[in-house]
């Protein structure tokens, strides 16, 4: 993966992370465990791949 796309994740990511707590506050009714699952793999999968894209790029400045 390129470089670039760290900063493209990481805000992905974020935002999901944002949408996830937005929706656990304000939800006056009982919410749905599938919907903030499907936030929840998002914002990990978002989050793995920055973590993926950084080290790969820590690891050519290394050689």
């Amino acid at each position: 993966m390129s470089a670039k796309f760290f900063y493209l994740f990481m805000v992905g990511g974020t935002i999901a992370f944002g949408l996830l707590v937005y929706k656990l506050f304000t939800a006056h009714t009982a919410t749905k465990f599938g919907t903030l699952l499907d936030d929840l793999i998002a914002m990990l999968i978002l989050y793995y791949l920055a973590y993926k894209v950084y080290h790969e790029k820590k690891d050519n400045e290394m050689m």
